[in-house]
């Protein structure tokens, strides 16, 4: 069994790095960063992105060199739930590619509006495809597959419960900055669309 304070250190590190992707991305620190930077303030969607990715190495490094200990294997029956929750986070990733604008995300399309002097142009409030059966459809498929992934060790417990709540919290958060940004029209939204689970709509 692995000490305890090991499982801790390891939740205080995923937690930072939760921290530090959603406050680099705050409304206040981007509004501080677009005064700093000016015109440059394109590449930090770029930046970020590259910078979420590198911050992972060291975290997930230290996950991988921690013995585990089994919990949970997903036996047969259990394995085709693990299965059906790949399904639907598939289904939910893949909703999602198709209606969002991955390259503003990566911060790519920001570097090319740059590049070629054009005014930077923010995401407009769309319903179409998935998003009118769910709000947040690649939050709702990555606790799934969070949840999903693997055997449940007691170090990957720390981690899908560490995911998952700020996952959620995350939401939360960006449904306020949203509602501020969209107004009216995404608070109309938010009552008629579910935020995590996907439902069909009647005729």
């Amino acid at each position: 069994m692995i000490p305890r304070h090991f499982l801790i250190i390891l939740a205080l590190l995923w937690a930072v790095w939760c921290f530090l992707h959603s406050f680099l991305i705050s409304k206040g620190f981007t509004a501080w960063l677009k005064r700093i930077l000016g015109r440059r303030y394109g590449y930090s969607r770029l930046a970020y992105t590259f910078f979420s990715l590198v911050s992972l190495v060291p975290v997930t490094a230290y996950q991988l060199g921690l013995p585990e200990t089994v919990i949970f294997s997903w036996p047969w029956p259990w394995s085709l739930l693990k299965y059906a929750m790949y399904g639907a986070a598939f289904l939910l990733f893949y909703g999602g590619l198709r209606v969002y604008d991955v390259r503003y995300m990566l911060g790519l399309r920001q570097v090319l509006q740059l590049h070629r002097g054009e005014e930077p142009a923010s995401v407009p409030f769309s319903r179409e495809g998935i998003l009118n059966r769910v709000r947040h459809p690649w939050y709702s498929g990555a606790i799934i597959f969070v949840l999903a992934f693997g055997d449940v060790t007691d170090v990957s417990l720390v981690v899908k419960t560490v995911l998952s709540v700020y996952v959620v919290i995350g939401t939360l958060l960006e449904e306020r900055k949203l509602a501020g940004e969209y107004g009216e029209s995404y608070r109309a939204y938010r009552r008629e669309v579910p935020m995590f689970i996907p439902w069909i709509k009647r005729r």
